[in-house]
């Protein structure tokens, strides 16, 4: 397939033009096998009946890489003109002014976002119209080094202190180290409230387990500790959206699984890739998610009591 050619992908009433969809943006190397632009369109057609419900209806920021992962990296938040009508925008206040975020409504935008290069997708944790009062709250294990056993350990620990918080919890690879532990919200409380919240429940568990975790923020600080990072939960931040594939060798894909898979031994933080993420996405391992959203207040008594 030539680099220089176009393909037409059909999505729903949308037909997106790929352009040059052989151009390699992960080369081969070693174990990693090379995905040219047209894998990425084909891997993010297939998923998107189970990535776009994540995705309607929040603010995105986008990490596109237009020469590939060994090319410059552009962090894009605003909705450049040149993108089609039919893709939904949010105009969101910022200081001095306002930034108009891209929003994925339908496969058609993915494909289209796919198109521009656009690797991975980066979300708001809140939806349009109610964006200061996000519906998810995510903790972000960040291990020291390439240690997923920390991480597994870190997810078990911070799973039963939620469990004893009667908050649920799901999780997610992240694609690059570690984990998202993520906990539906029914949206009652604002974005300050979260991460009170969730700096509180971060360093309850890093009191109880100071040799193992930290939430210190500057890494000087925390030697061989895994972070546990709340700051996504902070206003106008993102975190990596469910099946968004990752800029390192191999594509990998920030992965929803279950509980009982953390248990297994094959599972680490690069486990799925755009060869075979869809194949997990297909077990649907957040089926009940956003049934679950809870209000923070009963956790915070729950928690105050614990804290003693």
């Amino acid at each position: 397939m030539s680099g220089d050619d176009t393909r037409t992908v059909r999505a729903g009433k949308r037909t997106v033009r790929v352009h040059r969809p052989g151009k390699v943006l992960f080369p081969g190397a070693g174990d990693a096998k090379e995905y040219t632009k047209g894998d990425l369109v084909d891997y993010y057609r297939a998923v998107a009946p189970f990535m776009v419900p994540h995705l309607r209806g929040r603010p995105l920021m986008l990490e596109r890489h237009p020469d590939g992962v060994d090319g410059p990296r552009f962090m894009q938040k605003n909705t450049p003109d040149s993108y089609p009508d039919w893709i939904a925008r949010v105009e969101v206040p910022k200081e001095g002014g306002t930034v108009c975020h891209p929003v994925c409504e339908d496969t058609g935008t993915l494909l289209y976002l796919a198109d521009q290069a656009a690797l991975t997708l980066h979300r708001w944790l809140s939806r349009t119209g109610r964006l200061e009062r996000p519906d998810r709250m995510v903790f972000d294990l960040d291990p020291a080094g390439d240690d997923f056993e920390a991480v597994r350990s870190a997810a078990r620990l911070l799973g039963e202190l939620l469990d004893e918080l009667a908050l649920p919890s799901w999780l997610m690879t992240t694609g690059s180290r570690g984990l998202h532990v993520v906990v539906p919200l029914t949206g009652s409380d604002d974005s300050d409230a979260v991460r009170e919240f969730s700096r509180a429940v971060a360093d309850t568990l890093a009191r109880a387990h100071p040799a193992a975790l930290t939430t210190a923020a500057r890494k000087k600080e925390r030697g061989q500790r895994l972070y546990l990072d709340v700051g996504r939960n902070a206003y106008a931040q993102t975190a990596v959206a469910p099946f968004s594939v990752r800029a390192l060798p191999g594509a990998p894909v920030a992965t929803p699984i279950t509980w009982s898979q953390l248990d297994d031994p094959a599972v680490h933080a690069r486990r799925w890739s755009v060869a075979d993420a869809v194949e997990q996405a297909r077990t649907r391992p957040w089926a009940g998610l956003s049934r679950g959203g809870r209000a923070l207040g009963p956790a915070r008594r729950r928690l105050d009591k614990l804290r003693g």
